[in-house]
């Protein structure tokens, strides 16, 4: 039990290093490539902290755990809302724009209804994994297209530091970056497997708490970064690109090898909490959107919706814990 802890605090150590290596390299290879920094921040950078997920999650399946990579995708979602927006609301007040309560949160809304409907049967299967892939690149397609033509938004990332390698050094911290998030999820889920059999708990309740908080910390800490910079928009985009990402790209990933039963718990109280967090998130920003003076105004979401989020998600944990 203490080796397999140990295991994944180290897992977790390496697994966020790791991810940052691989992101700071496979930006700078397209920025040598000629790649316009818009565009690197809107794909490689935003789908780069869903690096740990998705790694996770195709470690977990290739070792027949895939309900620790579906308790991470769900998990990971409800601690993007609750924990890392909550606190970074607490932190400091976003703005939002009004295009993104009609295109990215309205997106996420669906696509969450959507998984949803796909999984009333208790099962991922493949026919579902290929429908949430299929509908993914489409959504990044459509989302890169707007998006890069945001002059407001464009600004935003060009005065980020994009990180700059020169082309040899850029492709060794890559691959590096590469080798070692293999590795240290090959370690977490040996160790929350571990974890999981010594406590005689299910794979799904560790991947929803101890695996989904751990890969959701890049999260955490890149929109703090953004919010306290003022890259407000950028902020609320990481999380809702985070978590359509983490529900049609991570979750699909069991379903690809073979179907997946999900346990009762899954759907009735983990994923209905994802739901409602994404509906009352969804709803906040629509009403303070509609207190806005004119239509041209942004909105403001504030800390006290960052104490409700954050109330919530200890909620779900309270009720996670009573119903284990």
């Amino acid at each position: 039990m203490l080796l397999a802890a140990a295991a994944v605090l180290l897992g977790f150590i390496i697994l966020i290093w790791s991810a940052d290596l691989f992101v700071a390299g496979a930006a700078s290879i397209a920025e040598n490539l000629g790649m316009s920094p818009i565009l690197i921040g809107l794909t490689i950078v935003s789908l780069g902290t869903s690096a740990p997920e998705v790694l996770v999650s195709l470690i977990a399946t290739l070792s027949d755990s895939g309900e620790l990579a579906i308790g991470n995708a769900i998990g990971s979602n409800i601690a993007n809302i609750g924990m890392v927006l909550g606190i970074t609301l607490i932190v400091a007040p976003l703005l939002v724009h009004k295009s993104c309560v009609k295109r990215e949160l309205a997106t996420l809304v669906f696509v969450t209804l959507a998984v949803g409907m796909l999984l009333l049967d208790g099962e991922l299967g493949r026919l579902d994994s290929y429908l949430m892939l299929t509908a993914l690149v489409l959504i990044v397609v459509q989302m890169t297209r707007t998006q890069i033509q945001d002059p407001d938004l464009q600004h935003e990332v060009e005065e980020d530091e994009l990180p700059h390698l020169k082309p040899l050094r850029a492709w060794l911290t890559f691959f590096f970056g590469l080798v070692l998030l293999i590795g240290s999820s090959r370690l977490l889920v040996w160790g929350a497997s571990e974890i999981a059999t010594a406590l005689g708990v299910s794979k799904l309740v560790i991947g929803l708490t101890v695996v989904a908080v751990g890969t959701s910390l890049p999260e955490l800490a890149a929109t703090i970064a953004s919010a306290l910079r003022g890259h407000t928009e950028i902020a609320l985009g990481n999380v809702i690109g985070s978590n359509l990402f983490n529900l049609l790209g991570v979750m699909a990933i069991p379903g690809l090898i073979a179907p997946e039963v999900l346990e009762p718990g899954a759907l009735s109280r983990d994923y209905l909490s994802m739901t409602a967090l994404t509906l009352f998130l969804a709803f906040g920003i629509m009403a303070s959107s509609k207190r806005a003076r004119s239509p041209a105004d942004h909105s403001y979401i504030g800390r006290s919706m960052g104490v409700l989020l954050a109330l919530f998600y200890a909620l779900y944990y309270g009720w996670l814990y009573a119903t284990v």
